[in-house]
C-alpha cells in the first residue's frame, strides 16, 4: 500500500527528470531530482511503496531511459496512468518499473492510500473504498519487472522462460 502522487496529462520525460541531470544512470542520483521543477517536494517526501497516478500520455518526449530509471529509484510501487507514451512504456518494462494503464483510476484523489495487485491489474483505493480494473501486465512482462528489467532477466534466465 502507498500514498498517491497525482499528476496531469502529457507529462514529459524532462518534467520527470530534467535533461541537465541525465549525466548519470545512477537511479538514486536521478531519484533525488525526480519532478524537481514541477513538484520540488516530491523527492524528499515520496516513500517506498507510494504510487504515481497520472493522466494521458505519461512520459512523452525523449526516448532516454533516465525518466523511468529516476522513478524506479524513488522506490514507488508503480506508475498508473490513463495512457503512456509508447517509448516510455517500453523503457519502463525494460528497466523493471511496474506500470499499469487505467483511465478510470483518474478519479482517485491525491494523497489517497491505494493497494495495487500488478498480476491482476486491480487497484484498490483504501481511502474511498473503490476498486479499479487496469489492463494487467502479461505474465512474461511481470517476469521481466520482477527481475528488475530485461537485462537482469536475461542474465538469469533462458529466453524461452519469457513465454513459459
Amino acid at each position: 500500500m502507498g500514498r498517491v502522487w497525482k499528476f496531469g496529462d502529457n507529462l514529459n520525460t524532462d518534467e520527470i527528470i530534467p535533461a541537465r541531470y541525465n549525466i548519470t544512470i545512477d537511479e538514486k542520483e536521478l531519484a533525488a531530482k525526480a519532478f524537481c521543477e514541477i513538484r520540488p517536494e516530491f523527492a524528499a517526501a515520496v516513500q517506498p511503496g507510494d504510487v504515481i497516478l497520472a493522466g494521458w500520455n505519461f512520459g512523452c518526449g525523449s526516448s532516454r531511459e533516465h525518466a523511468p530509471i529516476a522513478l524506479r529509484g524513488t522506490r514507488v510501487q508503480c506508475v498508473i496512468a490513463a495512457s503512456f507514451a509508447r517509448i516510455f512504456f517500453r523503457n519502463a518494462i525494460n528497466i523493471g518499473l511496474p506500470i499499469l494503464e487505467c483511465p478510470a483510476a483518474l478519479e482517485i484523489s491525491e494523497g489517497s492510500i491505494v493497494e495495487v495487485d500488478l498480476a491482476g491489474g486491480l487497484i484498490h483505493d483504501r481511502t474511498s473504498g473503490k476498486s479499479y480494473q487496469a489492463q494487467p501486465l502479461p505474465p512474461f512482462v511481470l517476469k521481466i519487472v520482477a527481475a528488475g528489467g530485461l537485462v537482469n532477466f536475461l542474465r538469469n534466465h533462458d529466453i524461452e522462460e519469457l513465454t513459459a
